[in-house]
């Protein structure tokens, strides 16, 4: 089974499949390397894929300290996967936890990304969300302690970002559910405290997000309503950034849609593959990237 080493000794477990320029995929907290199968299918055909399981999520290694898990240390193992596999730049497909990964790798590490795809990006970040999305995720990890794996799979697992692929695709959506039940609950209860309970909002990095240069492409769901907001703050604030949002679509759009996906995503990797893929015009100004009701407020 291929291991490869964080920075801080934790074995991360990959897989990979086909040959030529790399592209690392980063899943979801729900998820696990599992989840990319159908674009692990699709681009090896052109590419050579990694997927990876966070830590936390066998067969990688499980810390039992919380401080070991944090939105740096997610973004520095995807470092450490390009770092093991001797590989000086990839292309990142992160969703969710995994996007929130890509792009503060894009933020930290510019010179390693040939591209990033932020897909299903910003739960909890908007300013009116965070303070809840916090609670919501310590709530979580003590009802996952309490309850066990099944139990936290049967109502978290059917949220309502998740119906629409129930809806569409009953047996992919009961894989989902299986995979989700069978991870590591202490993985699972760290990761909630130590990544999603603190990783920054994304409205206090658009500074940050202004100095990514590499192609970025953005994508969500319409009915994913949590990140529709913050989908639009990122274009507005990544000049390479483009925006694609999947019609009656929830949030695991790569599973939900996975032709859509990977159409989109293939054509974004060739365009900026052969540098084609533009940054905006700088005659196509912005008077707020906050949209036309300004800077939101923090809900106290």
């Amino acid at each position: 089974m291929p291991m490869l080493a964080a920075d801080d000794g934790v074995k991360l477990h990959y897989e990979e499949a086909g040959a030529g320029t790399a592209v690392v995929f980063v899943h979801e907290f729900a998820g696990d390397a599992r989840s990319w199968e159908p674009q692990m299918r699709h681009f090896s055909r052109r590419y050579r894929c990694i997927a990876y399981n966070a830590r936390g999520y066998p067969p990688s290694e499980v810390p039992g300290d919380v401080e070991r898990y944090s939105q740096a240390r997610a973004r520095d193992d995807i470092r450490a996967v390009l770092d093991g596999l001797g590989l000086e730049r990839a292309h990142i497909v992160g969703l969710s936890m995994g996007a929130f990964a890509a792009l503060h790798f894009g933020i930290a590490y510019p010179p390693r990304a040939l591209s990033l795809t932020i897909a299903g990006g910003g739960y909890g970040a908007h300013p009116a969300q965070y303070p809840q999305f916090q609670k919501d995720s310590r709530t979580n990890a003590e009802a996952l302690r309490r309850d066990g794996m099944a139990t936290f799979a049967a109502t978290y697992g059917y949220g309502p970002t998740r119906v629409q692929f129930q809806n569409k695709d009953p047996r992919g959506f009961a894989e989902y559910i299986e995979q989700l039940a069978g991870h590591a609950p202490l993985g699972s209860i760290n990761t909630l405290l130590g990544v999603q309970a603190r990783r920054p909002s994304l409205y206090d990095l658009t500074a940050e997000m202004a100095r990514i240069q590499v192609p970025t492409l953005i994508m969500a769901g319409d009915e994913e309503e949590p990140c529709l907001e913050v989908c639009l703050l990122m274009k507005r604030a990544i000049r390479s950034a483009g925006l694609a949002i999947l019609p009656v679509s929830g949030h695991g759009i790569n599973l939900e849609e996975p032709e859509l996906f990977n159409r989109l995503l293939e054509d974004f990797l060739h365009r900026a593959q052969t540098g084609r893929w533009p940054s905006r015009d700088k005659r196509a100004t912005l008077s707020s990237i906050y949209g036309p009701g300004g800077k939101p407020e923090l809900s106290r």
